[in-house]
């Protein structure tokens, strides 16, 4: 049987900035490493690769040097053919543009990059006609249906395309935001092209969209009932988007759109905040989350919010946790389950089951929580 050729491509970067409340790595990564950020795009990746042991004695990893691939693929044991060059100790955009350049040359029957927005970009710009790629997502904001749900759905997906039982390709759209509009909560989705992917929309997220126009009123109602029912001395963690704003404006507080901010006794303890600050502002005092879902996707958790991180979800618990979604919202995802990504497979597990969603006053739905 002939050796299939895997590409792979890691941005060891990606997603730096999300758990430390940047809104994303560009032009960030001192910063991030500043604030406490530990890289997590290389482990990501290997969980993907992880899915393939089984195809191992009939597959070659095609990939770069050091952290952009082949620290990881030679720890799981996969034969590895490397681009020449050094190991750089900072990877830039010019060097995922270059290893995707080279990966093509050598005819890899699939390509899995490990990134967000920024990195599939970065691919799109590259990318010939007949190659065919698959997204691990990595990122913080990751509004590109290029990607698998989670890195382990990648990882399953490469391997049902590399035996053949997934055959079906179809050219996805590449998404990315101005960053430094972003941090500013000033919103710019642009259409950067598109990528070829396997085929499989149960193991791909879809593209993310805003709320409608016509949502307002529903999401009025959502923070009525909320403000109504907060608890004294209990601190509210309110995450981001448009539904969970809505929640400040009712309260008249002032609200950061794309990041997290801190309640107490309807009071405004704490702006854009992450991990380790919540984590010592709360200390043992009760404590609630306030979550939306991602619009298009149904991501609850590791899209856009990885300021709520791990340690933080275990600490408030999740019979506090509260999901606000407008009854619209929850129909467009046609019945697929809300979905969380933590990076933290454990944690997925714990989060998973069947949740009450505040969608309207005094109104929920049931939805069911699983695992990306």
């Amino acid at each position: 049987m002939e050796r299939k050729k895997l590409g792979l491509i890691v941005n060891p970067v990606a997603g730096l900035g999300g758990s430390v409340g940047l809104k994303g790595s560009d032009g960030m990564v001192e910063e991030a490493l500043a604030r406490g950020a530990v890289p997590q795009a290389e482990h990501r990746a290997q969980v993907a690769l992880q899915e393939l042991l089984y195809l191992r004695d009939s597959l070659t990893v095609y990939t770069g040097a050091g952290s952009m691939g082949e620290n990881i693929a030679k720890e799981l044991g996969f034969a590895c053919v490397v681009m020449e060059g050094d190991a750089a100790a900072a990877t830039t955009a010019e060097d995922t543009r270059a290893l995707s350049l080279w990966l093509q040359g050598q005819e890899a029957d699939l390509i899995l990059f490990a990134g967000g927005d920024g990195t599939a970009r970065d691919i799109c710009a590259t990318a010939g006609e007949a190659s065919v790629f698959l997204g691990v997502p990595a990122g913080v904001k990751i509004h590109s249906p290029v990607y698998a749900r989670s890195p382990a759905t990648a990882g399953r997906l490469a391997a049902l395309y590399l035996e053949g039982q997934v055959s079906a390709v179809g050219e996805e759209d590449v998404l990315d935001i101005d960053e430094e509009q972003y941090r500013q909560e000033q919103i710019n989705t642009r259409l950067y092209g598109c990528l070829r992917i396997p085929r499989e929309p149960a193991f791909t997220q879809c593209r993310k969209c805003s709320s409608a126009a016509g949502e307002e009123e529903a999401m009025a109602a959502i923070a009525d009932y909320v403000a109504d029912t907060m608890e004294k001395d209990t601190y509210y963690i309110i995450g981001a988007g448009t539904t969970t704003r809505a929640v400040m404006r009712e309260l008249e507080l002032e609200n950061t759109l794309i990041g997290v901010d801190l309640v107490y006794n309807y009071e405004l303890v704490a702006s854009d905040i992450y991990g380790s600050q919540i984590l010592e502002l709360i200390g043992d005092k009760k404590a609630k989350l306030v979550v939306t879902v991602t619009g298009g996707q149904g991501f609850l958790f590791g899209r856009g919010n990885q300021q709520l991180t791990p340690e933080v979800l275990r600490r408030v618990g999740k019979e506090n946790i509260l999901i606000l979604a407008t009854k619209e919202k929850i129909m467009k995802l046609r019945g697929q389950p809300l979905l969380v990504d933590t990076g933290d497979a454990a944690l997925d597990q714990y989060l998973s089951g069947y949740h009450s969603v505040i969608c309207d006053y005094n109104e929920t739905i049931v939805c069911k929580v699983s695992a990306g």
